[in-house]
C-alpha cells in the first residue's frame, strides 16, 4: 500500500508539471536578420527556425523578423545582448573592432569558396573560444565566398588604378582597400545599391552573389579577380545567454543539433548564389570580368602583410595570441 502510493503521488506530480508546461504554452522567440526575405541566406534562417520548431516538439517558437525591421545589422548583436531580439544574424564587420580575435578570419586569406571560409570560421571559434563572445551564446557561423573588386566607370587592373577611388568596404574589407591605395567607405549592404548608382561611392569590395542578392550587378561595370587577396565576411547566429539557460534540454539540443546542420548549408548556399552572381552580373549590358596579371596580384599580395601585423597587434590589447590565431588558419587553408 505504501508503493502504490508512493508510485501514485509520483505520478499526480509528474502529470501536474506537465499540465503547468502545457497550460504555459511554448517560448516564444524572436530572430532578427539584416538579410531580405528573398535572399538565399535569409531562407535558409528562416528554415531553421522552423526546423528547430519541429525538433524542439513545439517546445519553441519562432518569429522571424529579415531585413533589418528589427534591428540594424550594426545593432544585431548589442540587440541580443539587450533581449530586442532574442536571436541574431549579423556580421563581424559591422563593428569593427567588436570581435578582434574572430575577425581574423576575414582578412584577406585567399579564400576560394564559402565552404572553406565557413568551416575555418567555426574551427576558429572552437580552438580559441574568444571572450568578446561571452555575453551570448553561439550557435554558429558561417561566412561567404572570396570577396573581390566590382566598380563603376573603370575597371581596375593595377594599385596605380584604385589610388584614391572611394569603395564600399566593412570590417577587415576596408583594410584591404586602405593597402591597395584606395578609400574605404562604411556602409551596410542595403544602403550600397544607390550609393554606388549616385556616385557617391565608385564600387565595393563583396562577395560575387551580391551582385544578384542585392542586385550590386545592375549598378557596378567591372568585376576584378582579386582571388589572390580574397577576404571573406564572418556572419554570427547567437541567442541570448539568459534564454538559452531557460530553454529546455530538448530545445537546446534541438539548436544545437540543427546549427550543427545548418552551418555547412550556409557554406554551400553561398558557393551557388556565387555562380548566379557571376552569370546575373555578366547579362547585364557592358559589364566585364578582368583579370590581374600573375606580376600584378603578387604586388598586391606583398600590399597586405602589414594588415596582418596589425590583427596580432590588435589581439595583443586584449590579450590573445594573434599570431596563433593566424597560423591555426593557414594550416587548415593548406
Amino acid at each position: 500500500m505504501r508503493l502504490f502510493l508512493r508510485v501514485a503521488t509520483l505520478a499526480f506530480i509528474v502529470l501536474g508539471f506537465s499540465a503547468q508546461a502545457m497550460a504555459a504554452g511554448p517560448v516564444k522567440l524572436s530572430y532578427s536578420n539584416f538579410f531580405p526575405p528573398t535572399h538565399v541566406q535569409s531562407i535558409l534562417a528562416e528554415e531553421w527556425c522552423r526546423e528547430v520548431e519541429a525538433r524542439s516538439n513545439g517546445q519553441v517558437v519562432i518569429d522571424y523578423y529579415p531585413a533589418g525591421t528589427l534591428t540594424k545589422p550594426k545593432d544585431c548583436y548589442d540587440g541580443v545582448v539587450q533581449r530586442i531580439s532574442d536571436i541574431g544574424l549579423s556580421a563581424l564587420g559591422y563593428t569593427k573592432g567588436r570581435f578582434p580575435v574572430l575577425s581574423g578570419v576575414d582578412l584577406p586569406m585567399g579564400y576560394t569558396s564559402g565552404v572553406q571560409a565557413t568551416a575555418l570560421a567555426n574551427a576558429v571559434y572552437e580552438q580559441f573560444k574568444p571572450k568578446e563572445f561571452d555575453d551570448v551564446h553561439v550557435l554558429y557561423f558561417h561566412a561567404h565566398g572570396p570577396g573581390k573588386l566590382h566598380t563603376a566607370g573603370k575597371p581596375v587592373t593595377s594599385m596605380e588604378e584604385i589610388k584614391g577611388m572611394k569603395i564600399r568596404a566593412t570590417g577587415n574589407s576596408a583594410s584591404v582597400i586602405t593597402a591597395l591605395g584606395g578609400n574605404p567607405v562604411a556602409m551596410s549592404m542595403p544602403d550600397s545599391y544607390q550609393s554606388i548608382q549616385k556616385g557617391v561611392v565608385n564600387g565595393g569590395i563583396y562577395p560575387v552573389e551580391t551582385n544578384k542578392g542585392w542586385k550590386m550587378g545592375e549598378v557596378v561595370d567591372y568585376l576584378t579577380d582579386t582571388t589572390a587577396v580574397a577576404y571573406t565576411t564572418t556572419f554570427f547566429v547567437v541567442i541570448n545567454k539568459d534564454v538559452w539557460a531557460s530553454l529546455s534540454p530538448e530545445a537546446q539540443q534541438a539548436m544545437t543539433e540543427v546549427s550543427r546542420e545548418w552551418t555547412p548549408k550556409h557554406g554551400q548556399a553561398w558557393d551557388d548564389s556565387d555562380k548566379e552572381g557571376l552569370e546575373f552580373f555578366l547579362a547585364q549590358q557592358g559589364n566585364a570580368a578582368v583579370t590581374l596579371d600573375p606580376a600584378e596580384a603578387e604586388r598586391w599580395t606583398k600590399a597586405m602583410e602589414p594588415i596582418f601585423g596589425e590583427y596580432e597587434a590588435e589581439c595583443a590589447k586584449v590579450g590573445a595570441d594573434g599570431k596563433a590565431v593566424l597560423e591555426f588558419m593557414r594550416a587548415n587553408l593548406k
